[in-house]
């Protein structure tokens, strides 16, 4: 590689110091006489190659760093196995993490159904799933109309639908997806509206059936496929609604004394035979009679009936419940009466709980000012008149919620009565 050469040293002429003091007069003859020097290119050339070949220096006092430790392989593995340990460890609380996470949305969806199930069973959502289901045979008797009116009125669900039964009015219920692997389950209550000459004849029928010795041989239109109903499903409950009936018929015990006048006066049946045929229907068979007057009569009573269906499963759930009327405790027989003596105030204080609308703070009032009952009769004999021994106790503050109230004439007569009545079924509220 060449490298060019240049002159260490250029000397300038006094014939050029003169022409250059000439054009830059501000210059002193001083400055315009010395000697510039400029360092060969060569040797920078030279320095800059040597750099570039020599390894970097460290920074610093310029001392190799000492040689690495090498790590034995019991070390190595023992950094291995803390490895796996650290990340097994990551993986577990992930893992946990994850459980845990899945656990809450599992606990609260069952929340979730569990409030959407209460919900579905009050009265006016159980009225939405129930569909009132009528035979066609009920549209040709005069008034029919009136129930679908009605029905229509309400916004209730009602179909027209042959039924097993003939000239019978039946419920189903539409259960949720998933309840039982059925869309709808059917009610076991049955109505069966006949007229009054229908349901004679079938009295005729069950008489000829219990003298052939119980044979359910019914030729009747209306008591054979009755029968077979309730022989098919014993759960049924059937209420025979007979109209068309005179308003006496209605007036003594249900219409059972002039039905009977009825039918010893044309059929000439004997007292023993109705009141036989009458138990034969309602408690072999199940079977609950009422005399109606009309078809409004008829629909006030299906009314009533959709309208306790979409109660009972509301009441159902309340009644599995606890009693409401037992006062809360930790142990289930009460509070427990030590051989001291202690525990007699809460035993007291409980009683006085007992009374309808009767709160803890304002029993703990009551047994804070009279610790005993016998301490509180002693009181009540002290006074003088009736009035004062009622309102003893009204005067008395009961605090509760930072707030201070007084007991009142109402509960402190109703403690009195209590206490001191002579008579086991007078009614303290």
């Amino acid at each position: 590689m060449s490298v060019l050469r240049r002159a260490k040293t250029w000397e300038i002429s006094e014939s050029e110091n003169d022409s250059d003091a000439e054009t830059k007069p501000g210059l002193k003859p001083d400055e315009s006489s010395q000697t510039v020097t400029v360092k060969p290119a060569a040797t920078t050339c030279e320095s800059s190659q040597t750099s570039a070949l020599s390894p970097p220096r460290q920074h610093g006092s310029g001392t190799p760093s000492p040689a690495r430790k090498r790590r034995s392989k019991e070390e190595m593995e023992a950094d291995r196995k803390e490895a796996r340990e650290k990340k097994e460890a990551r993986e577990k609380q992930r893992a946990a993490r994850a459980q845990e996470k899945e656990e809450r949305r599992q606990e609260q969806q069952r929340r979730r159904e569990a409030a959407e199930h209460l919900k579905s069973l009050r009265p006016e959502n159980c009225l939405k799933c129930l569909t009132v289901r009528i035979d066609p045979a009920l549209l040709q008797q005069g008034g029919s109309d009136f129930l679908l009116d009605t029905l229509a009125a309400f916004e209730w669900r009602f179909s027209i639908e042959s039924q097993q039964l003939p000239h019978s009015i039946t419920w189903t219920r539409d259960l949720p997806q998933g309840e039982d692997g059925r869309g709808t389950a059917e009610e076991e209550q049955v109505v069966l509206v006949l007229r009054l000459t229908d349901f004679l004849d079938m009295v005729i029928s069950v008489k000829k059936m219990l003298d052939s010795d119980g044979e359910e041989t019914g030729v009747d239109s209306f008591l054979s496929p009755l029968l077979e109903c309730l022989n098919r499903d014993a759960k049924k409950v059937v209420t025979l609604l007979v109209t068309d009936c005179q308003p006496d018929y209605r007036l003594v015990a249900c219409g059972v004394h002039l039905l009977n006048d009825t039918l010893q006066s044309k059929l000439g049946m004997k007292d023993l035979d109705i009141e036989e045929i009458l138990v034969y229907l309602q408690l072999c068979k199940n079977i609950s009679l009422v005399f109606l007057d009309d078809w409004e009569e008829v629909t006030n009573h299906v009314c009533a009936v959709t309208k306790a269906l979409s109660k009972r499963p509301f009441k159902l759930l309340t009644e599995r419940a606890e009693l409401p009327f037992c006062v809360d405790g930790s142990w289930a027989s009460g509070v427990r009466a030590e051989r001291d003596g202690s525990g007699l105030n809460q035993v007291w204080s409980r009683q006085i709980q007992q009374l309808n609308r009767v709160s803890p703070a304002v029993a703990s009032t009551v047994t804070a000012a009279y610790p005993s009952p016998q301490l509180l009769l002693q009181a009540y004999q002290s006074l003088g008149s009736e009035e004062d021994r009622k309102g003893l106790l009204a005067g008395l503050l009961v605090k509760s919620g930072g707030k201070e109230r007084r007991i009142g004439p109402e509960i402190s007569a109703r403690v009195y009565r209590c206490l001191t009545a002579q008579n086991p079924q007078l009614v303290l509220d």
